[in-house]
């Protein structure tokens, strides 16, 4: 199976920028998609992107046009890729645990999870 960390949340102004990263380690047999969630408290888990394995994009439409997902395309092992979320023009509603997730992945989930990077962002 496989194993995600993520990194990069903080705490950031209204407006400003941040980027998550998500490395990847452990095994898998095939290409596979790749997505961010994220959870604010009291709230449902929400689908913020999906990155597929022919590099496919997809946003909610929340986030679209702010936020750019993307994986490591010149990473050395092209099986363990990192993937990327670049946050712009944040907004306090994006506050929320954001996790990265791979593999099957729907706007519902995906097979594998991390642990979850904590955003923050104040007025």
């Amino acid at each position: 199976g496989l194993q995600l960390v993520e990194s990069g949340g903080g705490s950031v102004q209204a407006g400003g920028s941040l980027r998550l990263s998500c490395t990847v380690s452990g095994y898998t047999h095939s290409a596979y998609s790749m997505a961010w969630f994220r959870q604010a408290p009291g709230k449902e888990r929400e689908w913020v992107s999906t990155i597929y394995a022919n590099d496919a994009t997809t946003y909610a439409d929340s986030v679209k046009g702010r936020f750019t997902v993307s994986r490591d395309s010149g990473f050395r092992d092209s099986a363990r890729k990192p993937l990327y979320l670049q946050m712009d023009s944040l907004k306090v509603e994006d506050t929320a645990m954001y996790y990265c997730a791979a593999q099957g992945c729907t706007s519902d989930g995906c097979k594998y999870w991390g642990q979850g990077t904590q955003v923050t962002v104040s007025s």
